[in-house]
This record gives C-alpha cells, structure tokens and sequence, in this order.
C-alpha cells in the first residue's frame, strides 16, 4: 500500500519535476555533442557592463565561419541557409543582401499597419462566427505573416494555396528549433520551388543584384521573409496575445497606441524572441581589467540574461514602468543592438504588432491558464471568445491548465529525443563546416 502511494505520488508530481529536468538533460547533450566552445556574455569572462560594447565591437563580426555551433543553425535554417541575412559573412555579398532587406522593409507606419490589420481581418474571418474557439495562437497568427510578407515581396494579396506553403514551411522551422518535431525538408522545399519560379518567371519584384543567380534570390527570399520574418512575427504576437489572455482586465483598457505598445515591449522584456545570439571575433577584442577576447573567439550573447540585469530584470508583468523608464536604462534591446546586425525589421514590427492586436482584440476577449514560457513549445493555447458570448468560464479553464500541464510531460520527453537526434545530425552533416571547406578550395 505504502508503494502504490508513493507511486502515485511521484506519478502526480511529473508536471512539476519531469520537465525542468528534461530541459537540464536536454542542455547537457547539448553541450556534450557540441563540445565546449563559446564565451557566455554576460559571464564570468565578460561582465554585464560590457555587454554592449562588445557586442558593438568591430571585431565581433563574424557570423558563421569558424564555429562548430553554426553547423546546428544551418541545419535547421535549410534550405540555402548560406543565403540567410544573418548567417552570411560580413563583407560585399552581406551589404548586398542587407540593402534589398532594408528596401523591402522601408515601408511608412500607415502602410504597416494597414497590411497588418487587412490580413489579421481575413484570417479572424475564418474562424467560425458566433461561438468560442479553442486556438494555438502561434498556429493562428502564421498565416496573416505569410499574407503581410508575401505581399510585401510582390505586390499581391497572397492566394491561400501560396500561403499554405508558407506556413508549412514556418511550422516545420519552428517545430525543429524548439526541438518538438524533427526537420522535415519535403515541407520545406516547396516554398523554395515557387519563389525561384517567380523569380525565373520575372514577376517577382524583389531580386538581389547579379552575380547572385534564381536560385540564390530564392534562397534569400525563403530565409529572411518566409522563415524568420514568419516565425518571429508568429512568436511574437503568440506571446503578446497570451499575456493578454493571462491579463483579461487589460484587455479593456487598450484604448490607445501608447498603452498597446508598453504591453508589447513589456511583453518582450519578460519573453526576448532571441535566447543566445553567437558572433565570432575577427580581432582580438580588449576589455578593462586586462582582459582580451582572442580572434575566433565564439561569443554567445545572452539577451535574456542581459535584460534581467537592469532595473526591469524581475518577473513582474507590469506595463506601466514604461512610462518612466527607458529601454537604455532597463537594458532592453528587443531587437538587438544596432551597431551589429540588429534586427532589420525594427521598424515596422512594433507597428505591425500593434495593429494586429488591435484587430484581434476589436473581435475576441481572449482567456488562457496555460503556462507562459519563453520558447512557447505550447504554441500558445487560448480561447477567443467574441462579444455578446459567455466566455469558457472558470471548469474549463481549469480543465485547460491540466490538460498543459500534463502534455508538457511528453512534449519534454519528446524535445530531448528530437533534439538530441538533430544535434547529432546536424554534427554529422556538418553544412556550415563543408560550405567554407569547399569555398576555400
């Protein structure tokens, strides 16, 4: 009898114990396999005070070369990812990349936001009307960024069947970066086909200057706008939309842009898009106290860590300290630090997002107790419910607490085998290594 308690004890406490220390395990095969290179910044090597500077640092600009860690971010970025903005080594061929993104993204906020809300309309359209609905909100906010960015790259609303190939291939990079399903390239490899086909084709408006060939435009295409302008957005908005649920009485009182947009940044300071960001030094990099970091140094950028350093670094959901308080002075860097490589659609994210939580939130008074974690492998549960109908009520609410907190058990469990399997993959492929290899031939 004693046993079956216990048992039974330890069985009813897997939802508090089981997934943490999945997560620890899961890190530990990580690091085994990837062997032990890279500078934590902040870390015991580099404080937090120097956070900045050294990320702006002239010599901190290498991206991919030279770091056995770029073999597992290739893999999950395919295909093309020596195309993707972010991975590309700095020098002509970047700055070339970089000028079309700039372009493609120097829109006015009127233009912003009115593609923003066009889109969120006809995807809210085609929920059923009338009735409470049960979404993942990082499955609902995939398509209008597939429709925002597709026509941003050629001037047309997106056709639904295009945008399925958007979202396939958003759904299946998010998928393998948080290590809730393995990489599956035939979901991928679609989207490639159609936008070299545009290309080929000539009516695509977006092209990157000769020599790049088809092939390569579309590869840049499907990185930069189908996969991370995609996935970010969807994260993103996954989080704002869920802090909301948490928060029903906020709800009602977003009734102007500037009390949008303190829920959005605070949302992101409590859950920073990017975890780690890995440069890799060109130069020795010299910092107070006789300490230098030597060329091909691995840095590994810890945005989380930094933003918890400040005067904003606690846990509190709280809005209002944006009234008084700088993101210089909280060490909040939303889209990373301007000096290198900072996110290029700074600009018109923040407005995008406002606009399309207004969309949501003109509709739907949103409800959700499932748990709130950076990487979101939940996706983000929630119920919509629009006016004039009861909301899910306290039973159900409940019910959807057990039911996440009970699949966080498997979807751990799941998370260390895949990313283990990737990890070591990845290793074996080794995309990145045998692309400079090859490139030095």
């Amino acid at each position: 009898m004693a046993g079956a308690l216990v048992a039974l004890g330890v069985c009813w406490s897997l939802p508090r114990w089981l997934p943490p220390a999945v997560v620890r395990l899961r890190q530990w095969v990580f690091a085994r396999v990837n062997g032990g290179e890279g500078i934590p910044v902040p870390g015991p090597l580099v404080g937090v005070e120097h956070f900045e500077r050294v990320y702006a640092d002239p010599a901190a600009d290498g991206r991919s070369r030279g770091a056995g860690l770029s073999d597992l971010f290739w893999y999950w970025l395919s295909p093309g990812p020596h195309m993707h903005q972010e991975h590309l080594e700095p020098g002509e061929r970047y700055r070339a990349v970089a000028g079309v993104t700039r372009r493609v993204l120097a829109l006015r906020p009127q233009r912003a936001d009115a593609l923003a809300t066009a889109a969120t309309r006809r995807v809210l359209d085609e929920l059923p009307a009338g009735r409470i609905n049960h979404v993942r909100l990082r499955d609902l906010m995939m398509p209008v960024w597939a429709e925002v960015y597709h026509e941003l790259i050629f001037d047309e609303v997106c056709p639904k069947e295009v945008r399925a190939l958007f979202v396939a291939n958003a759904g299946d990079v998010a998928a393998a970066l948080k290590c809730t399903g393995l990489r599956h390239m035939r979901r991928r490899d679609p989207l490639t086909r159609y936008l070299r086909g545009r290309v080929e084709a000539g009516t695509c408006p977006v092209t990157l200057p000769a020599p790049f060939t088809a092939e390569e435009t579309a590869w840049y295409l499907h990185g930069a706008f189908g996969t991370t302008a995609v996935v970010q957005m969807s994260e993103a908005m996954a989080h704002v939309l869920l802090t909301l649920a948490n928060h029903p009485d906020l709800q009602r009182g977003l009734d102007d842009d500037d009390a949008l947009d303190r829920v959005i940044d605070e949302t992101l300071r409590l859950h920073p898009l990017f975890g780690v960001a890995h440069r890799i030094t060109s130069a020795p990099i010299a910092l107070p106290a006789g300490v230098t970091l030597p060329a091909g140094s691995v840095l590994l950028f810890n945005y989380l860590a930094f933003q918890r350093s400040g005067p904003a670094g606690d846990d509190r959901f709280d809005p209002d300290r944006w009234r008084t308080l700088t993101r210089r002075e909280a060490r909040f860097i939303p889209y990373g630090v301007t000096a290198n490589r900072a996110c290029p659609a700074r600009g018109v994210a923040p407005v995008m997002m406002r606009a399309a939580t207004r969309e949501v939130l003109r509709r739907y008074a949103l409800a959700s107790s499932a748990a709130h974690s950076r990487s979101l492998p939940s996706r983000g549960p929630a119920y919509l419910t629009p006016a004039g109908v009861p909301g899910p009520g306290w039973l159900r609410l409940a019910a959807m607490r057990w039911r996440d907190r009970w699949a966080d058990v498997g979807r751990s469990v799941r998370q260390l085998v895949f990313g283990a399997w990737m990890v070591v993959d990845a290793r074996r492929q080794r995309l990145c290594t045998h692309y400079f290899e090859e490139a030095v031939r």
